[in-house]
């Protein structure tokens, strides 16, 4: 089974326990012959796989009703992995979501750091500096860097850190944001996790 995660510029591919990331424009869905399970949120791929008879959308099994229309499937497959604990997925967006004996609470998004640092630099160059991930979030901070870090870290760490544990990191900066939550798991694969699991009680129904 190859399991295929599907963004807006990559394609992350969990082939044997192994992880391959392409860029979109070298993505081809016609060169695999072996069934395909994904989770997309490109839409423009997502025309060209739907032609495809080896091609499975993970859409298919999951419990809608535990979750909202609207919410993104790729924040639904890290959610899917965990039964009780709090995900933060920080990839282009921060998302934080709460899971208790298997239901969905609720959760929220924040920018991701990378986005973030992005937006404090266009309001001024003075602010183009990056995040400092040593810094002390409970000290009052003396430069340019540390002073955005704190400000934008602080209350982010702060609310994650309140909705309870344990706590589970994953994404691109999933372990950046482990500076600051010491006690949370790194699960960089969870992801694919959450897809082999929903699978296969779709499988089982």
């Amino acid at each position: 089974m190859i399991l295929c995660d599907i963004g807006n510029t990559s394609v992350d591919l969990f082939i044997n326990g192994k992880r391959t990331k392409l860029c979109v424009e070298n993505f081809d869905p016609a060169t695999f012959e072996d069934d395909v399970y994904y989770a997309s949120v490109n839409a423009s791929i997502n025309e060209g796989i739907r032609e495809r008879t080896n091609w499975y959308d993970v859409r298919v099994f999951i419990d809608w009703d535990k979750y909202y229309p609207t919410m993104g499937v790729d924040r639904i497959m890290v959610c899917e992995a965990v039964e009780e604990g709090v995900i933060v997925d920080a990839g282009s967006a921060i998302t934080v979501d709460v899971m208790h004996g298997g239901n969905y609470q609720g959760g929220f998004i924040a920018l991701g750091l990378r986005t973030a640092q992005e937006a404090y630099s266009r309001l001024s160059p003075a602010l183009d500096v990056s995040f400092n991930f040593e810094v002390d979030l409970a000290k009052i901070a003396k430069n340019t860097p540390d002073a955005i870090t704190v400000g934008f870290l602080a209350p982010l760490i702060e609310k994650i850190e309140r909705l309870g544990k344990p706590l589970y990191l994953t994404g691109g900066d999933g372990r950046l944001l482990s500076h600051f939550l010491s006690e949370a798991v790194v699960a960089e694969d969870l992801i694919f996790t959450g897809m082999k699991k929903l699978i296969e009680k779709g499988v089982k129904c």
